[in-house]
């Protein structure tokens, strides 16, 4: 219970709400339900299954990526696409902010006025996030029970102020298969993500849950995160009609920050900064903490936490002024690609080499430095081709949608059989490098 009520925290990201209500522009009601229901029941899986891993493990994901297909160094590359993903969120959740007190003040949300806006936001951010886990628990603590008070209160003001459009009203035209596999492609990276997020925390899950109990525990997650996406469309297609002046009516109906300012005034800014800087303190630290664990492995200056936070910052306020919540298809599509050929790889290393094949023990994986190889080629050859292959999809080779899926079949087909030919070798160093005390020689000679 306690690790669940850490994660609610994820469920009051307003990304969520955008995510919900760009899906039931894509495929109306009631077939919205199909994309989220396939992100509840496969991130409460994959969720489940990577949770109870690190748990048995006792191990974070890139001290389990060590063992599990990529070496010590070669986890690094790992934790850089962890920390891509917490970039995209970075900017998204700060634009959010930006939008609100732009539309409240009547600024462009497109001008420099607005990039100081969302520059000054960060920097909040970087206050609380600097401090660490002290300011985060105190954030944590506080926020979901104003995020539940807030939304009430502008469910109110929506229902009094607009004529509601309810679930039947959610049309999205003539609905076609490309549509539904659209929809359903922008979840795969979600299925994948969540659970690395839950994996974080659910690592400390006691021993003795099972992989039910894991799965379980995404699932109840999930479904609050359904919940919210289902009130985004429905606050989306209600406000459809005060947008129609603009020059995008869709994509300002997803925006958080333009609705809430828009129907609930100041008191929808004061909702949209309280709950989103929140979201983005958590955020910008893993983010920074992903970088740094990089850094580390590979470089022999270490780099502290907060200097990536720092140019985590500088990152989202270049690219603030390209409004990321209209390219949020291809951003999911990158950044799926990146995690799912990540996890798939880690996934079928456990999996089929080492509890199939028995390549190598599938308890107790090695993860210290001395006895684990740098790299792992075949993990790094199948994660390159892999993200090569999905990335060809982003650049038109074959339809978007399919990016995600097409790295998920093309990492374990190449991972497995180099594992399997190589019967494991890439597993850990060469008897001649293992780091050996000097006591223990004559008697490993002997």
């Amino acid at each position: 219970m306690a690790i669940l009520l850490i994660l609610s925290g994820n469920v009051t990201a307003m990304f969520w709400f955008s995510f919900g209500g760009q899906l039931a522009f894509l495929v109306g009601w009631p077939m919205v339900l199909v994309p989220v229901a396939y992100m509840v029941v496969g991130a409460a899986l994959i969720g489940g299954l990577i949770m109870r891993i690190a748990s048995k493990e006792g191990l974070s994901l890139p001290l389990l990526s060590r063992g599990l297909g990529f070496g010590v160094k070669g986890s690094a590359v790992a934790s850089i696409v962890y920390g891509v993903n917490y970039i995209f969120y970075f900017i998204f959740e700060g634009s959010i902010v930006s939008h609100a007190l732009t539309e409240f003040a009547g600024i462009p949300v497109d001008s420099m006025e607005a990039t100081l806006i969302f520059a000054g936001i960060a920097l909040v951010a970087l206050y609380f996030s600097w401090r660490g886990m002290h300011s985060m628990n105190i954030l944590q603590r506080f926020g979901m029970p104003i995020f539940l008070i807030l939304f009430v209160i502008g469910m109110f003001m929506l229902a009094n102020g607009y004529v509601l459009t309810g679930p039947g009203e959610w049309h999205a035209g003539p609905v076609s298969e490309t549509a539904l596999l659209q929809a359903l492609g922008l979840m795969n990276g979600q299925i994948v993500f969540q659970g690395l997020t839950a994996t974080d925390y659910g690592r400390f899950v006691k021993t003795s849950v099972r992989y039910r109990g894991t799965a379980l525990l995404m699932f109840v997650e999930l479904l609050m995160i359904a919940v919210v996406m289902l009130a985004g469309a429905f606050i989306s297609f209600t406000m459809l009609p005060a947008f129609a002046g603009r020059a995008n009516p869709e994509l300002a109906a997803i925006d958080p920050g333009l609705y809430f300012a828009l129907f609930m005034g100041l008191l929808g800014v004061i909702f949209t900064v309280i709950t989103q800087v929140r979201i983005n303190v958590i955020n910008l630290y893993s983010g920074s903490l992903a970088f740094s664990n990089a850094a580390d492995a590979l470089g022999r200056r270490k780099i502290g936490r907060q200097w990536w936070m720092v140019g985590l910052i500088a990152v989202g306020v270049v690219l603030y002024p390209i409004n990321i919540l209209q390219y949020t298809e291809t951003f999911l599509a990158l950044t799926g690609i990146m995690t799912n050929a990540w996890i798939v790889i880690l996934l079928a290393d456990y999996l089929v080499c080492r509890k199939l094949l028995r390549l190598a023990p599938s308890a107790n994986i090695e993860y210290e430095e001395g006895k684990v190889r740098s790299w792992n080629p075949a993990g790094l050859v199948a994660m390159s081709i892999g993200i090569i292959v999905g990335g060809a999809g982003i650049f038109g080779a074959y339809p978007l949608y399919l990016a995600s899926v097409v790295t998920m079949a093309v990492c374990p087909l190449i991972y497995i059989p180099i594992m399997a030919a190589t019967k494991g070798r890439f597993y850990r160093k060469p008897l001649e490098q293992l780091s050996i005390p000097e006591h223990a020689e004559e008697v490993l000679t002997r």
